[in-house]
């Protein structure tokens, strides 16, 4: 599921919803996508169920009600329930790129479906991502056990392979079935035999734990239905010192030329990683539209 404008991650399975549009806007940020001849679209499908929203307060009211009677102290953060847990999913109105679904801070987005698979080997894609260039700076070598998390097609998995040869292992990890016979059918067409792939769900990718020198999420990681519990699960596959690697679309430059639920600025990654117990080793440079943020599990 590693998409291209949208990020195709293992979070949500294929619902209901259908979208004709990718979550990619046009290179005038300050135009509204007010009709299809304004928006870049393909035909790929975005599929997730939103969640119901929660009420949001009336704040001229509040404004103009009179001020409260003094109270006692607000509770300390180990009493205040569950609100006090940074980690705590919300709710919102869902957005027309979003589930409603926050964490964090930000709301989750939704996720392509496999009817989108075509659009992940664009023959753009090289020029605007750079792909070995990105996997050049992971640091990859013969024997290491790797894995893709949100694989796609395979578009990263077969670079990596390729990386950590015939006696390393590379764990495909996708969460749509349909999705995963197509990244099957790919690596047997490319001869690739180092490739386990998996059928993970929204709260689990399914790798041994303990086992895997590092993970990669590329547009993945902000379409996570469920990140807490699903970044949880990567750590504990990884070895001791083992790395995790996201990419994802910068937030912090408006002219990349995608709609704001699939971009995150690094500051977001890193607030969201460490709360997974994970240290920042690095960030990356080069990539023409995407943060790498590598971070290292300690021990």
């Amino acid at each position: 599921m590693d998409s291209p404008e949208a990020g195709n991650a293992p979070g949500a399975e294929s619902g209901g919803f259908d979208d004709p549009a990718i979550p990619i806007r046009p290179m005038t940020p300050a135009r509204p996508l007010r009709s299809a001849a304004l928006a870049i679209t393909v035909t790929a499908l975005l599929s997730s169920a939103p969640i119901g929203c929660s009420a949001r307060p009336d704040r001229e009211a509040a404004a103009a009600a009179p001020a409260p009677a003094p109270a006692s102290p607000p509770p300390s953060p180990s009493a205040a329930g569950p609100s006090a847990d940074p980690r705590a999913y919300g709710e919102v109105a869902p957005s027309r790129d979003g589930i409603g679904k926050t964490y964090m801070g930000r709301e989750i987005a939704r996720i392509m479906s496999h009817r989108g698979a075509g659009w992940l080997e664009r023959p753009e894609r090289e020029r605007e991502e750079q792909p070995d260039r990105m996997i050049e700076q992971l640091g990859l070598a013969p024997g290491m056990v790797v894995a893709d998390v949100g694989a796609g097609i395979g578009y990263h998995a077969a670079r990596m392979a390729a990386r950590v040869g015939p006696t390393g292992t590379v764990w495909a990890v996708e969460v749509q079935p349909e999705m995963l016979a197509q990244l099957q059918a790919r690596l047997k067409s490319l001869s690739v035999a180092n490739v386990r792939t998996v059928l993970g769900t929204g709260l689990d990718p399914g790798l041994p734990a303990g086992a895997v020198d590092l993970v990669l999420m590329v547009d993945v990681y902000h379409e996570l239905e469920n990140p807490r519990e699903m970044l949880d699960r990567i750590v504990a596959a990884l070895k001791p010192g083992g790395r995790v690697a996201f990419v994802e679309y910068r937030a912090e430059d408006p002219a990349v030329p995608i709609l704001p639920l699939h971009r995150m600025t690094e500051a977001q990654v890193r607030r969201e990683a460490e709360a997974s117990g994970l240290r920042w080793e690095r960030t990356g440079s080069g990539l023409p539209w995407q943060h790498l943020v590598i971070f290292r599990k300690p021990g």
